[in-house]
């Protein structure tokens, strides 16, 4: 694990990214896949289609309970004679535990990374991975390891501790700075996230995983698979993952609560997962709601209650479920 303090990038929301910008990504880790079965066995596991899988690709998916409920949401790939499951660090420890209880019957080992996790953004980020491999492809073999695409100019790197120092060195042409800048990125693409007190409170669609290809509902069976397909045929899911903004001029607490307005008073609205807040107080944060809110809807921070939020654009329709 990469140690070190790296500062915050100063941005305002009427500004863009400077051209390029690396991002230590030292709340997050991943888990690593590799054996003959290793195939077979996360097919059986997980939400995603691993055997439909490109080695030049990536795909979303969760690990569910029998419940259906999520221990983890990931971003899978090809990585070194494997898998990884790219993820919040916080949810790994009990995420492997669940994950790998029955490896033992399969010809497959699983273990957290030793290798650090990186962001690349900015308008030069898709340049710079064409000077570590000009393939044009979503997941590309880089020296010490992978470079993964989230979206255009918004890459994920996984390489070894040695190689990062490189990426990482004084006199680098990028700006280096702290992760907060990828949870920016993160909210804007409405990327979902499992961190240790999510998890098993959710179910997948409740963090959009049907419209970001994160489920497959052809595959054959997974754990948690009943209450996945019942949400989706039968329309037991009320929940879903929005993107809220709003203004404050105020300090953030590192955890924050919402509530929603209902009539004069003011209840509990659901569950931010992340937020981040730019340099003219435009806050933005993802949020798991109710599905069926009016979208005027006004939402307060609780611990804030003059910080008013509203419904913001995802980048992807939550209609591609039906």
């Amino acid at each position: 694990m990469m140690t070190g303090t790296f500062s915050t990038l100063s941005l305002s929301s009427t500004q863009t990214l400077p051209d390029l910008v690396l991002c230590p990504l030292s709340s997050w880790s991943a888990i690593t896949v590799v054996g003959d079965d290793k195939k077979s066995y996360l097919q059986g596991q997980v939400t995603c289609d691993v055997v439909a899988l490109e080695p030049t690709k990536s795909t979303l998916g969760a690990h569910c309970d029998a419940k259906g409920k999520m221990l983890s949401v990931f971003r899978l790939f090809n990585h070194n004679s494997g898998y990884a499951l790219f993820q919040h660090r916080s949810a790994i420890e009990k995420e492997l535990q669940e994950i790998k209880k029955y490896a033992i019957f399969s010809k497959i080992e699983m273990s957290q990374t030793t290798d650090v996790c990186i962001g690349v953004l900015g308008q030069q980020a898709d340049d710079f991975i064409d000077t570590l491999n000009n393939q044009p492809q979503d997941v590309r073999v880089i020296s010490g390891g992978t470079a993964i695409k989230i979206e255009q100019n918004h890459w994920l790197l996984l390489v070894s501790e040695e190689q990062s120092t490189n990426y990482l060195k004084q006199g680098s042409p990028a700006i280096i700075c702290d992760e907060s800048i990828w949870d920016c990125a993160d909210i804007l693409s409405g990327q979902p996230r499992v961190r240790e007190q999510d998890q098993l409170e959710h179910i997948p669609q409740a963090m959009n995983l049907q419209a970001l290809d994160g489920i497959s509902f052809k595959k054959g069976c997974y754990t948690g698979q009943e209450t996945v397909a019942r949400a989706k045929y039968r329309g037991i899911n009320k929940r879903a993952m929005f993107l809220l903004e709003g203004v404050s001029q105020e300090e953030l607490p590192e955890e924050l609560s919402i509530e929603r307005q209902v009539g004069e008073n003011w209840r509990g609205a659901g569950q931010i997962l992340t937020h981040y807040k730019y340099s003219d107080g435009k806050i933005i944060t993802l949020a798991v709601l109710p599905n069926n809110l009016e979208a005027e809807t006004r939402f307060r921070l609780t611990h804030q209650p003059n910080t008013e939020l509203t419904f913001g654009r995802l980048p992807y329709s939550l209609e591609s479920d039906e």
